[in-house]
């Protein structure tokens, strides 16, 4: 009878495996659900424009069916690493599913650093390196358009850099010397009160003409704040809230990495329990 309990003894924790295994199968679908959107939506978008421009690093970033399609496939993979290796308890597997949280995770603590230490340095840093970029490929991506429309009538805002609505000047339909109907002006997600109440429809000639006015006179009808600046601000409104996500969501990968780690020791265990 003792020999029998001796020789069925495992140094590894049903309790841990299989927490590791739900926890990853779910990332696992979700990566394979982001895998199949972006893939939807980039398929969608090659019917409608034809062509597909990824000249450098910001066409990849900027593109936002593509950056779906990768960080799903991130996920996939890594999240399938952690559930093979916890169900057959493989520490190959493991050991690069803990390397690859552990790489998200510092990743993720340097932006979050940065950020909070020097705030104002980030802002000139993605004035600098996206405003004209996202500006003048407003209209060649509709997926990047509906994205910029989105977060200008969120955030209550206009442009991205501290020239605001006059950042617009910089793409070739909403430039003064175009020759489009839409010259001098903004994107109808700039407005104030873009929807008619009356008919419920949106008025996307609301922004024409905006950047011939004075700020003063423009801001009776557009947001003339630049984006980052008020995104910034609102971060800061909101510091405790982001904070406390943040340290969650941190909390949340030690964890898994410290699971992870802890299931590897008790199999190296295990083996070196057979071997002996």
């Amino acid at each position: 009878m003792h020999r029998r309990i001796s020789n069925n003894f495992t140094y590894v924790s049903s309790c841990v495996k299989y927490m590791i295994f739900l926890l990853n199968f779910v990332f696992w679908l979700f990566g394979g659900l982001l895998i199949g959107v972006g893939f939807y939506a980039f398929v969608d978008k090659w019917q409608v424009t034809g062509w597909l421009k990824v000249d450098n690093f910001y066409d990849v970033i900027l593109n936002i069916s593509l950056v779906m399609i990768i960080a799903g496939g991130v996920v996939f993979v890594v999240s399938f690493a952690g559930c093979l290796g916890a169900l057959r308890e493989n520490t190959c597997l493991l050991k690069f599913y803990s390397m690859c949280l552990l790489m998200f995770f510092l990743l993720e603590m340097a932006v979050a650093i940065v950020g909070f230490v020097f705030p104002h340095n980030m802002n000139s840093f993605l004035e600098d390196s996206f405003t004209d970029k996202i500006i003048t490929t407003y209209r060649d991506d509709p997926d990047l358009q509906n994205l910029i429309d989105f977060a200008q009538q969120e955030f209550k805002c206009c442009g991205l850099s501290n020239a605001g609505y006059l950042d617009w000047g910089k793409n070739e339909y909403f430039n003064c010397s175009s020759p489009s109907v839409e010259r001098c002006g903004v994107p109808y997600s700039c407005c104030i009160n873009a929807t008619d109440i009356s008919s419920g429809l949106v008025n996307i000639m609301c922004g024409y003409g905006a950047q011939n006015a004075s700020v003063a006179a423009a801001s009776k009808k557009i947001w003339t704040s630049g984006c980052i600046e008020i995104v910034r601000v609102w971060a800061e409104r909101n510091l405790y809230t982001i904070a406390g996500v943040a340290l969650g969501a941190a909390l949340s990968q030690l964890f898994v990495i410290y699971l992870a780690k802890t299931l590897e020791g008790q199999i190296d265990l295990q083996k070196s329990r057979w071997s002996s």
